[in-house]
């Protein structure tokens, strides 16, 4: 318990990092002991962060520091969801109303009290410029479609930084051929 109390808010521990002390067995059947006294919160098969405690009670952690710790802690690839990017750059006053996150990992649900956080599985092109500002918009523009590819390019193309767009250009040859085309026509309208 004493490492759990030196992590951050949404940083993660795994029965894993305890085997030293005893047997796989004993191990579990502590974390399952900290769960029920309320010291732990089981995030996923294996995974527990510690509930963050404040004056009206404890919470769980925020969902994208637990995110990002998951991330850091497996090495996966994991970013905002089209729908929620598509929000942040404006492209879409609509409010996704469950959190979704994309990753280079397997499908999985999250439980932070009782908010359940899906992390799906994506393809190589929709996590490959990252979480800045050009992977949003290859996520936000899968996420809205080849329909509206069009409106939203040229919205992007004039609010995202000069050296997102160029990022975005250059990265066609890995996009859908609809996303790819649309790309290249705004880029060359300069």
């Amino acid at each position: 318990m004493l490492q759990a109390k030196g992590l951050l808010e949404g940083g993660v521990l795994s029965p894993k990092e305890f085997l030293h002390l005893g047997s796989r067995a004993a191990v579990d059947q502590a974390f399952s002991r900290l769960v029920k006294a309320g010291k732990l919160l089981r995030v996923a098969r294996g995974t527990y962060a510690v509930p963050i405690s404040g004056r009206f009670g404890s919470r769980a952690p925020s969902p994208e520091k637990i995110i990002k710790a998951m991330a850091e802690q497996s090495g996966e690839i994991v970013v905002a969801h089209g729908a929620s990017a598509a929000n942040a750059l404006g492209l879409t006053q609509q409010v996704p109303i469950r959190e979704v996150y994309l990753t280079s990992g397997r499908t999985r649900k999250l439980m932070l009290g009782r908010s359940e956080i899906l992390v799906k599985h994506a393809p190589r092109w929709m996590l490959a410029l990252g979480s800045g500002p050009a992977g949003a918009a290859v996520r936000a523009l899968a996420w809205l479609g080849p329909t509206h590819v069009g409106e939203s390019l040229i919205s992007l193309h004039s609010t995202l930084p000069s050296i997102e767009w160029r990022a975005l250009a250059a990265s066609r040859a890995a996009l859908p051929s609809w996303m790819a085309q649309a790309i290249g026509k705004e880029a060359s309208r300069g």
